[in-house]
């Protein structure tokens, strides 16, 4: 069996499981996989930036909260239906990611990564000070009726599950186009050996420049469909912490492979959720699986599989 088609049977297997999975799973976790679904899309945004660029961004909440207000306050004070508002909230994300890519990508290193989240958090700063408009932290309820998209109401836990999956199997085959395309192997390579990138003749700015648009529109198609899906849009989601939550799932997943934002999202997801369940210092157990998967598999859980079993992982 060729690589290509291995590639392609695994992949698609992972989506017909989804698929399959809405008409067994419990309530309980039918709402948790969607959630899941949606914040892989996010991971899978930002691994293109990071996984495959290697450049470490601490701003990404920036881009997601860009998506989740351009869908949301269209919808509250302008009237959209969730049609234009979903296009308004990657348009936000398009514009946002396009600014901060021609500022950030100027410098490099520890640099970059301090003027991604410095813009960041001038953005959570602007969406409290805007308070008026956006709620702050108390953030607005997205009511029933401006959730119909085309006739579908995505506030029904069926159709709110079918629109996730939708969403990230986009972002995933995306995603294993564009790695497969020459602008994505040159992203590898910019990765790798910049310098020699350079010496070669390739453009690697501009390079960059698409890399940090395709990733930003991609976490603000996350952040608008979240918003839209769940009915809620609030500050939090523009925090730090929104930023940290996509390079845990990354990295815990496996940074530079296509499924490991998704392995990482339920991973993480469900190890929090787990630990809940068992003590109020839920924390400190996830700290602790963090640290022992950080020792003993530090390529990630896709990653070791792709180093020790499936060389030909994408």
């Amino acid at each position: 069996m060729s690589v290509t088609t291995k590639t392609i049977a695994l992949h698609g297997g992972l989506l017909v499981l989804l698929f399959a999975l809405q008409f067994v799973l419990p309530a309980y976790h039918h709402g948790n996989l969607a959630r899941i679904m949606v914040l892989a899309s996010y991971a899978v945004g930002y691994n293109i930036l990071f996984g495959y660029t290697g450049l470490l961004s601490l701003g990404h909440a920036l881009f997601f909260a860009a998506g989740m207000y351009g869908m949301s306050l269209t919808i509250q004070h302008l009237g959209f239906s969730a049609a234009p508002a979903l296009l308004a909230g990657i348009a936000a994300g398009v514009v946002v990611s396009m600014a901060l890519a021609l500022l950030a990508l100027r410098t490099a290193g520890v640099a970059f990564m301090i003027v991604t989240l410095m813009f960041a958090q001038a953005g959570y700063l602007t969406i409290l000070y805007f308070g008026e408009y956006t709620r702050g932290d108390e953030g607005f309820v997205i009511q029933q009726a401006q959730r119909m998209l085309w006739g579908i109401d995505l506030s029904q836990p069926t159709n709110r599950y079918f629109a996730a999956l939708s969403l990230f199997a986009t972002c995933l085959l995306a995603s294993l186009w564009l790695i497969r395309h020459p602008f994505g192997k040159t992203l590898v390579a910019i990765r790798e050996n910049e310098e020699r990138v350079r010496m070669l003749g390739y453009n690697t700015f501009a390079h960059k420049l698409g890399a940090m648009v395709i990733s930003g529109t991609i976490s603000a198609a996350a952040g608008a469909s979240y918003g839209l899906l769940f009915g809620y849009a609030g500050a939090s989601f523009a925090s730090v912490q929104y930023s940290i939550f996509p390079l845990l799932w990354v990295l815990l997943g496996g940074a530079g492979t296509v499924l490991g934002p998704f392995i990482g999202t339920l991973f993480m997801f469900y190890l929090i959720d787990l630990s809940s369940g068992i003590t109020t210092a839920y924390m400190l157990i996830a700290g602790v699986v963090l640290v022992l998967l950080t020792l003993f598999a530090p390529q990630g859980l896709t990653g070791e599989l792709r180093a020790r079993i499936w060389r030909w992982l994408p």
